[in-house]
């Protein structure tokens, strides 16, 4: 497997692979390939890697600006989307991998996610009652600082989100 930065050529399987694996998702309204497209448009898609297999796109992975009071420089995971025929074999693992190390790397202050908690865990996500995000439950928003935070408060994505 091989992870690298989007291209131009690859648009529309990042759309395929995204529609498949949300598809049937029970905490999916069908709307993730919108939101990626819309990033895109907007110039707010900061991080867009896809995972590769045999030259044929199995995963992909977006980042984008968030606005939270406590600072500058925070970003929102996601959508995450592995082809469903390679899902549990570490793609996903892979790609939030090397979007957080890209983020740190750029001077990112930390990064923010909606998610399953037994899995964002492994990559140092937590709950932590400062940051909320309104209309989710807080067991399910979690983020990860790479440095020192004060502040508190809601926590808006991209407009792209809806």
């Amino acid at each position: 497997m091989q992870i690298r930065a989007e291209q131009p050529g690859d648009v529309v399987a990042i759309r395929a692979v995204t529609q498949r694996a949300f598809d049937g998702h029970p905490h999916s309204d069908g709307t993730e390939p919108d939101i990626i497209e819309r990033l895109r448009a907007a110039g707010s898609l900061t991080v867009s890697l896809v995972a590769l297999q045999d030259d044929r796109i199995i995963g992909h992975i977006a980042l984008s600006p968030v606005d939270w009071a406590g600072g500058a420089g925070w970003f929102g995971l996601g959508p995450v989307s592995i082809d469903p025929a390679h899902q549990r074999a570490g793609v996903g693992s892979a790609l939030i991998t090397a979007a957080l190390d890209q983020i740190r790397k750029h001077g990112a202050a930390g990064c923010v996610l909606a998610g399953d908690p037994a899995y964002y865990r492994r990559f140092g996500f937590r709950v932590d009652p400062r940051w909320t995000y309104d209309g989710l439950p807080p067991e399910y928003f979690m983020a990860l600082a790479f440095a020192p935070t004060d502040g508190s408060g809601p926590v808006r994505y991209h407009s792209a989100f809806g």
